[in-house]
């Protein structure tokens, strides 16, 4: 059995500048827990895979394409293969949320 503390799992630099913690990764999955600070976003970016975020704690924007909506704890939000999106925090407390992307990507992210 493996277990993962996600708080210490280790935070590796990212194009993005945040706090992005690697949780699980084999062939068919990638897990990682964000957390965005007040005012920090991540870049426009566009993934080869298939991507949901489930948000853990606060709120935030996405956005996906063309369309932008507010998110809070427990929802999941969908994000397909080939679309630019990103994530925001607009607000005054910490916005945290798991990124899965499935199956694991065996190309590069696309930052805009």
């Amino acid at each position: 059995m493996k277990v993962v503390n996600a708080f210490e799992a280790p935070e590796p630099q990212n194009v993005h500048g945040v706090s992005a913690r690697p949780l699980h990764d084999n062939e068919h999955v990638q897990v990682s827990m964000v957390t965005l600070r007040p005012g920090e976003k991540l870049r426009r970016h566009i993934t080869p895979v298939d991507v949901f975020f489930y948000v853990l704690e606060g709120r935030g924007v996405v956005e996906i394409g063309e369309e932008e909506q507010g998110v809070v704890a427990d929802q999941l939000i969908d994000s397909p293969a080939g679309i630019v999106h990103r994530l925001r925090n607009d607000g005054d407390s910490v916005f945290r949320f798991l990124v899965v992307k499935t199956p694991r990507p065996t190309g590069p992210t696309k930052v805009l």
